[in-house]
């Protein structure tokens, strides 16, 4: 366990830990209940990306453009889900058992979000169990992790208001006029080729590529990765309670994580 008072995060091994450890004991706590339910890979479609202001990998947007090849492939791991294929088989009475057993039935927890919205979970399902087992109390647990999960809604709304993210945008979209696109944001870009189905692979990947050159070139990306830096470490000392609490628990978690993998 981290001493008290650190705030330092896990690493990709140690989330994957409290990941499989999560997954584990719900597929224990559901044969319980008389239900199977296999592992969801924490990565299925591991070139899957998320760029929330603006592409600047020019090497994945010649791979993808905007990734619509990914949606694809993400849309057939669902479609092949054996935990979707289980339920559907299920007659419906039996599916909403088995609904209920993961999920929960009753709304027992409410937090208030920075957002001001109000974010509920139920207390009871295996999901419930679990969490409240690997993190040493459901309460605290969905209070923390609530609260700092809304922050990155907060801090990306932040960028896209700054004076210096729409002056870089700007610069962005006169670089792409010189490419022969009519595009005022990378968002009209992005939502093109998601909405227009007549436009091609070739055409998508092009203009992508563009995107990410022009991200770099008008200074674009680099506007962007400060600004959200900048709003990160400010929501970070904000909140500093929520998230220094989910880190507490999530290192208090760890040890119990290696347990239950290890079959102790």
């Amino acid at each position: 366990m981290k001493p008290e008072g650190t705030a330092s995060p896990l690493t990709a091994r140690e989330k994957s830990l409290l990941y499989d450890a999560e997954q584990a004991m719900v597929q224990s706590c559901m044969a319980r209940k008389g239900f199977q339910v296999w592992k969801v890979p924490e990565n299925p479609v591991p070139e899957d990306r998320s760029f929330p202001y603006v592409v600047d990998d020019v090497a994945w947007a010649q791979r993808h453009g905007y990734g619509s090849d990914v949606r694809r492939r993400i849309d057939q791991v669902r479609r092949t889900d054996p935990n979707r294929r289980y339920l559907q088989s299920l007659p419906p009475h039996r599916r909403t058992q088995a609904v209920d057993a993961y999920s929960g039935r009753t709304r027992g927890l409410e937090v208030r979000l920075p957002t001001g919205a109000i974010a509920g979970r139920s207390t009871d399902g295996c999901l419930a169990e679990t969490e409240g087992q690997l993190y040493g109390g459901l309460g605290k647990w969905f209070r923390a992790k609530a609260v700092t999960n809304s922050l990155a809604s907060i801090r990306r709304a932040n960028v896209f208001a700054d004076s210096q993210f729409r002056e870089s945008t700007r610069q962005w979209a006169a670089c792409m006029r010189q490419h022969g696109h009519r595009y005022t944001a990378p968002s009209q870009a992005r939502a093109a080729f998601a909405f227009d189905k007549a436009k091609g692979q070739e055409e998508e990947v092009r203009t992508a590529v563009d995107e990410a050159r022009c991200a770099h070139s008008s200074g674009l990306s680099a506007t962007a990765q400060r600004l959200d830096a900048r709003y990160d470490k400010r929501l970070r000392k904000q909140y500093r309670a929520a998230v220094d609490s989910r880190l507490q628990l999530e290192w208090a978690a760890l040890p119990r994580a290696r347990a239950i993998l290890s079959g102790h």
